[in-house]
């Protein structure tokens, strides 16, 4: 399985691309986000001036001893910090809704995109990367995007302010300040390029261990049965120190960045209160300048220190943005069109053709279904029987296209299924699988997950058809959450909510994928009776290995080296059909079955 770790070509040429992209996701929000950069703008002016109005003081009252001008030049400079106090607030306040709206804007369109996306993605990507991409990597993007951009113009604004202004004051000091600025960007160039592989690595590897998070919780069961605790947590420990190393080398070159943000105005204003003490001892400035001119370097201390804070934020989020976009830049390969089957009585509509179909994978060679005609007529069961690997599962999942057929077509009522709506497509079709899927939620949600509207009479019938009326033995009855995977449950048990899911939806065309294979001989017994009623009111395609399920159809399908070769009732192809003899021979007496 891939896990889609790797860098993308292009994304060092242009590595603000992909954080562009994402800028629609603000423009609901621009009203609040003008009242959040207005804000910041004029509290950096307010705070740029306030030790303006400091040098009037001790240059004009202090100096002259004017007690009567001191007065409104301090209130002046408190309304200025009250005024500095009131826009922070004002800033912040305004970006709590962008940001937040943000994220959840994001993630919404991912994880909409994730279940537009097919089969074949899903079985190619690692869960935990997908996972990190919809938690880890969104929350970089949106502290980055709500606050790093802010912060970031709001420095580099309030450095060309500052320094406007102490050139403005005394040129060869400001002078001095902006020459200081030279070495900050060269390295700030250097460190972007290093630092935006290393955070990609990181990200990739955080992925890569959430999987092997999710799989060890997932299969505890198995790790228990095996005794291979050891084993599980020697890949997690390995995973983890490959973390550990990789976020280790970016801290060390953060470190080193952040250092030298953290000499560089120190120096600075050390110099310039050795010069400008020299300067003001010879009369070229005035005591009030000097205080001034020193209290606006101190500004620039915060804005350059904290330049490689925000600078390894856009570089996480860039990377966490280029790791979004790969997954939104997939484009689903399984797209509805227009068509909707209209309505029909029960019995009469669900019409199955397959014409010629073949499907291969991908890259792959020979195909695994090729020249496959097959005639399902509506209320007809017809069972598909293959040796194992014999493609009857990838027969199936053409139906509902959950993969799409690489030649040939598959009608519905004479509707290619390419033609018609996903919607219309997959409520006129119901799967249930040799594997079911249960999701952590109660065993009513998981039982009308493709009926939201069913009453409780039509969720007890499915249960009693798919002999699974023990749910209403569960502590909270139907209310009662299974866990993740269904866990708590047998797998027999799972099988059988699986069932019910899907006899629940009413589909014209009822797919059975071998959903009888965990159940007890007495209990699939009593499911194939009860089964009987429902196919005889839709068209049935089942996947069977059992005989006593082969009895469930009205005609049987053999698929051998990927295409169907005999289509017959099951005792003309069991005495004339060696090979379908075979295969039946390795169930328990099917001649007993036939009585």
């Amino acid at each position: 399985m891939a896990s889609h770790g790797g860098l993308r070509p292009g994304a060092h040429r242009l590595p603000w691309r992909s954080l562009w992209r994402l800028r629609s996701y603000l423009r609901p929000y621009v009203r609040a986000l003008v009242v959040s950069w207005v804000a910041a703008f004029l509290g950096i002016a307010a705070g740029t001036v306030i030790p303006l109005v400091g040098k009037e003081i001790i240059d004009g009252p202090v100096t002259h001893g004017d007690r009567g001008a001191l007065l409104p030049l301090g209130l002046l400079a408190l309304g200025l910090g009250v005024a500095e106090a009131v826009l922070t607030f004002v800033r912040r306040w305004s970006q709590v809704g962008p940001v937040l709206g943000l994220e959840t804007a994001i993630r919404d369109d991912l994880y909409r995109h994730l279940q537009r996306l097919p089969m074949s993605f899903h079985g190619e990507w690692q869960s935990g990367q997908l996972l990190s991409r919809a938690t880890t990597d969104l929350s970089t993007i949106r502290r980055f995007l709500g606050f790093g951009v802010l912060f970031l113009i709001m420095n580099v604004l309030q450095l060309t302010a500052v320094t406007v202004v102490l050139l403005r004051m005394h040129w060869p000091l400001g002078l001095l300040v902006a020459a200081s600025a030279l070495p900050v960007v060269a390295l700030s160039l250097r460190f972007e390029r290093r630092y935006i592989g290393i955070s990609r690595q990181v990200q990739d590897q955080q992925g890569d261990l959430a999987t092997v998070v999710e799989e060890s919780a997932v299969g505890v069961r198995t790790v228990k049965a095996f005794g291979r605790r050891a084993h599980v947590y020697e890949g997690f420990d390995r995973a983890a120190r490959d973390i550990r190393r990789t976020s280790l080398s970016k801290v060390r070159l953060a470190a080193r960045f952040f250092t030298f943000l953290e000499v560089v105005p120190n120096v600075t204003l050390a110099l310039v209160l050795l010069l400008g003490a020299l300067a003001a001892g010879s009369g070229a400035l005035t005591l009030g300048t000097l205080v001034a001119f020193t209290t606006l370097v101190l500004q620039l201390v915060w804005p350059v220190a904290s330049l490689g804070f925000i600078l390894a934020m856009g570089q996480e989020a860039m990377t966490s943005a280029d790791r979004v976009i790969e997954v939104m830049d997939t484009a689903p390969a399984i797209v509805g069109g227009p068509a909707v089957l209209p309505p029909a009585p029960p019995g009469t509509g669900g019409h199955v053709r397959f014409e010629a179909v073949e499907f291969r994978y991908p890259g792959g060679g020979r195909p695994v279904l090729r020249d496959v005609w097959l005639d399902v007529h509506p209320g007809e069961t017809v069972a598909v029987v293959g040796a194992t690997g014999a493609g009857k599962t990838t027969l199936t999942a053409l139906v509902p296209r959950l993969c799409d057929v690489t030649a040939g077509r598959v009608t519905i009522d004479g509707h290619d299924v390419r033609d018609l709506s996903l919607p219309s497509l997959r409520s006129t079709v119901a799967t249930a699988f040799e594997e079911p899927t249960l999701f952590s939620m109660s065993v009513r949600e998981n039982v009308t997950l493709g009926r939201r509207d069913a009453a409780d009479e039509e969720i007890r019938e499915a249960l009693e058809i798919a002999q699974a009326t023990f749910a209403y033995d569960l502590p909270w009855g139907l209310e009662t959450r299974i866990g993740e995977q269904g866990m708590s449950l047998s797998g027999g048990q799972r099988q059988r909510l699986a069932l019910a899911r899907a006899i629940l939806g009413r589909p014209r065309v009822l797919v059975l994928d071998d959903t009888l294979s965990a159940l007890d001989v007495e209990t699939e017994a009593l499911v194939e009776e009860a089964l009987r009623r429902v196919l005889a009111d839709v068209t049935g395609i089942v996947v069977a290995h059992r005989a006593s399920t082969v009895l469930l159809a009205d005609r049987v399908a053999l698929l051998r080296d990927g295409t169907i070769t005999d289509v017959g009732r099951h005792p003309e192809l069991l005495s004339a059909v060696p090979e379908y003899r075979a295969l039946l021979a390795q169930d328990a007496d099917p001649e007993q079955a036939l009585r």
